[in-house]
């Protein structure tokens, strides 16, 4: 899923709202994001520098309820179910028998 970041809305705000969609679940349902990273940190990364010069570019990247989140430069965010990732590159999923093997 792809989502555009409100500008009215902080990073924070957008992940939450974003992933609870995925998932189809209320956002007060899911982990506190606060578990996974700061959010303050999160919320100011793409912030303009000191000098009032705006920071171009940029991504960063994290695992946050079962999703893998990636934002590009404070604008967009891409979300990706782990699940379905892992079930696309392993269709079958391993299994060990009672030797571990």
């Amino acid at each position: 899923m792809e989502y555009k970041i409100d500008g009215t809305e902080s990073l924070t705000e957008a992940v939450v709202r974003a992933v609870s969609a995925v998932q189809g679940c209320p956002p007060e349902t899911l982990r506190p994001l606060a578990e996974v990273l700061d959010p303050d940190a999160l919320d100011m990364i793409f912030d303009g520098r000191a000098n009032e010069n705006p920071r171009l570019g940029g991504r960063i990247s994290f695992i946050y309820n079962g999703c893998r989140i990636a934002i590009d430069n404070g604008e967009y965010l891409t979300i990706h179910p782990i699940t379905d990732v892992f079930r696309s590159r392993c269709p079958i999923e391993p299994r060990l028998d009672g030797d571990g093997k």
